[in-house]
């Protein structure tokens, strides 16, 4: 009878514990954390010392919360597409191991609780901006241009790209170039970064009937896209030393990094290598933590020497 009891007991754990980690599989915890390694040097440029800490920690976990329910009820409107497609399969929400119920709860928990706590602790232009890139990516890209326009990312790409603008008007309370510069580098960047990944899983998306740009308009028409964004991306990232914003140290950085970054694009673009696409998505990620990276380098190296 207490073997019997311990079993239950044991496998009454284990489905909880499981159901956690689906919950927490929602949340794309991977991606929060690039998202808030950049709206953390978005806080840090703006201002020329330390930031205030209880912005920067209230700043954070209010923008994480929201990103997480973001990317919940992205998980929750593309599960059926996600079901086709074998990267995205055996999500939680695909693979039916939680319920639409579930799942939506933990969205908005974590969507209101993030959004709230930037309005409670942080400022309410901060909330405001983090709620509308809230709408944006969950609703406006994913439930809409997702499916409408081979241009999806393009014009998505704003939702994605405001963090560091979220950090920067957490500590400042309010709008400048500085922070939108940030916006468009991200900006820029997340077309030849997803478009890599795109034409890899190709057939993936064909398979779901998502309008990718290698689907509508060929491998080769989506290579040359992923090198001429390259270019694009380039040239924004060279911007913060062309208005003063960053000094010498950055150019360096930022010289080697492009270097790089375009080396992967023209591997891309030329189509002899099947694994380049690949191979490009995953340096595009370590390439822009090494821009903001270096932003922040070069930023309290300025703080230092003056």
């Amino acid at each position: 009878m207490r073997n019997g009891a311990m079993t239950l007991q044991s496998s009454a754990f284990s489905a909880t514990a499981w159901g956690w980690r689906d919950l927490l599989g929602l949340c794309k915890l991977r991606v929060v954390v690039v998202m808030l390694v950049c709206a953390l040097v978005g806080m840090a440029l703006a201002t020329p010392g330390i930031p205030p800490i209880s912005n920067v920690v209230f700043g954070l976990i209010g923008i994480g919360l929201t990103s997480c329910g973001a990317a919940a009820f992205n998980h929750i409107v593309d599960r059926r597409l996600d079901a086709l497609m074998s990267r995205t399969s055996h999500r939680p929400m695909a693979s039916k191991r939680l319920p639409v119920s579930v799942g939506l709860t933990w969205a908005i928990i974590l969507s209101g609780a993030g959004v709230g706590l930037l309005a409670w602790q942080v400022n309410t232009l901060t909330a405001v901006l983090t709620f509308a890139s809230l709408i944006g990516y969950a609703l406006i890209y994913t439930a809409f241009l997702k499916r409408a326009t081979p241009q999806n990312i393009v014009i998505g790409g704003v939702a994605g790209a405001a963090p560091p603008l979220l950090g920067w008007t957490a500590i400042t309370d309010q709008l400048g170039p500085e922070p939108l510069l940030l916006l468009l580098i991200i900006f820029a960047w997340t077309p030849p970064h997803f478009w890599a990944l795109a034409i890899h899983k190709c057939d993936d998306y064909a398979r779901a009937g998502i309008p990718m740009l290698p689907v509508t308009h060929g491998l080769a028409f989506t290579r040359l896209q992923v090198w001429l964004y390259g270019w694009l991306t380039v040239g924004v990232t060279l911007l913060p030393f062309v208005i003063g914003m960053s000094g010498e140290l950055y150019l360096a950085g930022i010289a080697l990094l492009n270097g790089r970054f375009m080396y992967w694009n023209w591997k891309v673009w030329r189509g002899h290598d099947p694994q380049a696409p690949m191979a490009a998505f995953w340096f595009s990620i370590r390439y822009l933590l090494g821009v903001f990276g270096v932003l922040l380098l070069d930023h309290y190296a300025a703080v230092m020497a003056w």
